[in-house]
């Protein structure tokens, strides 16, 4: 009995020692969770973005033409003036004492003038009698011809005076939007210079100048290559103002600089835009939209999608459960989206999210990307 026990506890020790020398089972890890979108296909436009600066389709310096004390401004600061209109009044007494004077010395150079004449037709049947001398006549016939000379110089001295006169009032030569100001009543105006009174903008319609690359001109000009050098037809163009609001009426591109800038390697463009109830004005910042083509059945994914190494593009795409790493071309950026030219099928699923834990070949646990929550307005709609 002694023995018989002994050998049964040296086996259950040799059985303990043994299964505790055995290595536990590795369990394999779960599959990594991405979230996946599906390949959409659609026709997008294609939209080129420029940021540029208004102006008036007309900007008019007024400036004073002639020198005299201004007697008074005739014109609300910043409003809408017609063409012809009175803007500013230069004190006319100088100028009215001139043209007096020299309508004065007009009628004493026509009198001598008159003189003249009498004196050549008195001569001039005498030199034949013999009555007086030829010489007589010739002097008289010269002093008819300066005689004649000084008036001609008199009349033209009294239409100076005359427009000088005129330029005592300042009217505006345009219609347009009249700016602030640049001198009061009482200032003494055109000494020296022709003083700058103030700006008349004509700002219906208003210039939208951009800058345009040669690559952006380029796409620009095959929409319509007859607008190369010829008048421009594109029109729809939508204009972005700096509150985020889009312009109500649609511009169209106007002219094109003759050449590129050198330093800039930019060519100048104009778009205009309509302005009847005045909102723009000149010098402020917006971004023009132009549509430039419409690419049918493009192919989009999300831009986070996409992933960029050394200008190589590459999307992973889940088919089953594995994940394959695929190089593709890409185009334009749509928004939050990004057309895919080659390298991807419509209804293809590519991993949206968790694109830093995987790895080509992997096994993944793929779900739908979660709809993005209602806006405000939507939830308000929904209620």
């Amino acid at each position: 009995m002694p023995f018989r026990h002994t050998r049964f506890v040296l086996a259950a020790i040799a059985a303990a020692l043994s299964a505790s020398c055995e290595k536990p089972q590795a369990v394999a890890p779960a599959p990594t969770e991405v979230y996946v979108t599906p390949v959409v296909q659609k026709d997008v436009p294609v939209y080129l973005e420029l940021v540029g600066q208004t102006q008036g389709s007309q900007d008019v310096d007024i400036r004073a033409r002639v020198e005299g004390f201004l007697n008074r401004v005739t014109f609300r600061e910043g409003s809408f003036v017609r063409k012809g209109d009175l803007l500013y009044e230069i004190d006319p007494k100088p100028l009215e004492a001139t043209l007096a004077g020299a309508k004065a010395d007009l009628a004493t150079s026509k009198a001598r003038l008159e003189k003249t004449n009498n004196d050549v037709e008195r001569y001039t049947p005498l030199v034949a009698k013999q009555a007086v001398s030829r010489q007589e006549l010739d002097d008289a016939v010269a002093a008819q011809r300066a005689a004649r000379s000084q008036v001609d110089a008199a009349a033209a001295a009294v239409d100076k005076a005359a427009l000088d006169l005129g330029y005592t009032r300042v009217a505006s030569p345009i219609d347009g939007l009249v700016g602030t100001t640049q001198v009061k009543s009482g200032n003494l105006v055109g000494r020296g210079e022709s003083t700058l009174l103030t700006t008349v903008s004509q700002i219906d319609p208003i210039i939208f100048r951009v800058g345009v690359t040669e690559a952006d001109y380029l796409r620009v000009i095959k929409r319509d290559p007859t607008r190369a050098g010829g008048r421009a037809r594109a029109d729809g163009i939508e204009l972005t103002l700096a509150d985020g609001t889009v312009h109500p009426e649609k511009g169209r591109i106007g002219p094109i600089e003759r050449a590129v800038n050198a330093s800039t390697g930019t060519l100048g463009m104009q778009i205009l835009f309509p302005n009847p109830d005045f909102v723009l004005r000149p010098g402020q910042y917006g971004r023009a939209r132009i549509l430039l083509e419409t690419k049918p059945g493009a192919l989009l994914v999300p831009q986070r999608a996409v992933q960029e190494l050394q200008n190589l593009y590459s999307v992973a795409v889940v088919s089953g459960d594995k994940v394959t790493f695929r190089n593709v071309k890409v185009g334009p950026r749509v928004d939050s989206l990004w057309v895919i030219d080659d390298g991807l099928k419509a209804g293809e699923q590519v991993v949206a999210e968790g694109l830093q834990a995987i790895r080509d070949g992997m096994t993944v646990r793929a779900k739908p990307v979660p709809a993005a929550p209602p806006t405000g307005d939507e939830s308000a709609a929904a209620k």
